[in-house]
């Protein structure tokens, strides 16, 4: 096929997907690559295009309509925000995993971010509550087992919480725990916005071998009311950027005897 036919036919695809759009408000990848008889990959690759030209929203399994009200979770409202910052930290925390760990993946989309890339290693297990990451692997990464912990929804925010889900986290052990806080706060250490979540990740912390905490610059400047770790419970810290040392400066008034997380920034300061 012709370079120009190939863009005949991506063109006439990605219109026929603004229609879609226009009769459902919401399209899934695996349903554009049903229609069309494309791969999931040149799938999303319309979608990217159309929200690059600025006609659609990406959501973390397809897209939606930029003139229908749509509610969408807390995840996809934050799907494209720092993409840059959380793909670096992504790529830096996939350093840590070993061919056939398994790993215990928080819910966020810079967790989104790291899973996306696990197909770089091989016989990995991911244990998670996330019903987003569950999809996008089930979706996107057949060689990569998940185990779906139970539980209750949280309505809106696409994860799982409450008695069962710590039942299901004290039943299992992880070789390594991806937690992604909602905040760091000097003095107190990781926090998130809600109780449940905030035992959630202190499980999955003392169920693996090691953990480490993904967050972009924007953490350090957030908000949350739950403390659930103190800096040195974690094993490794993976940021973009810490400009005004609130990390280092952290790690440096830990007493002599405390472990030290190794902090990992992934920009150039």
């Amino acid at each position: 096929m012709s370079a120009s036919a190939s863009r005949t036919f991506a063109e006439e695809r990605r219109t026929a997907i603004m229609d879609m759009l226009e009769h459902s408000a919401s399209v899934q990848v695996a349903d554009i690559a049903r229609a069309f008889g494309v791969s999931t990959v040149t799938a999303r690759g319309d979608l990217d295009a159309l929200a690059a030209a600025g006609k659609l929203r990406r959501t973390h399994g397809g897209a939606v309509s930029l003139h229908k009200t749509l509610t969408v979770s807390v995840q996809d409202q934050r799907v494209n925000v720092n993409v840059d910052a959380k793909q670096s930290i992504a790529r830096a925390a996939l350093e840590l995993v070993r061919d056939g760990d398994t790993v215990f993946v928080d819910s966020g989309t810079t967790a989104l971010e790291f899973v996306r890339m696990l197909d770089m290693r091989t016989g990995i297990t991911v244990i998670t509550a996330d019903i987003t990451i569950a999809d996008f692997i089930d979706e996107s990464l057949p060689s990569v087992d998940v185990i779906m912990l139970g539980g209750e929804l949280r309505k809106g925010h696409r994860y799982l919480f409450g008695p069962l889900t710590m039942a299901a986290i004290a039943t299992i052990h992880a070789d390594l725990a991806v937690i992604c806080p909602g905040a760091f706060v000097a003095g107190r250490g990781f926090v998130t916005d809600f109780p449940q979540m905030a035992e959630i990740k202190q499980a999955a912390m003392s169920a693996a071998s090691h953990s480490v905490a993904l967050m972009d610059a924007s953490k350090l400047t957030s908000r949350g009311t739950y403390c659930f770790a103190p800096i040195h419970a974690v094993d490794h810290i993976v940021i973009d950027k810490d400009e005004e040392g609130t990390l280092s400066d952290a790690l440096d008034k830990l007493p002599n005897d405390a472990k030290r997380p190794q902090l990992i920034v992934t920009t150039e300061q």
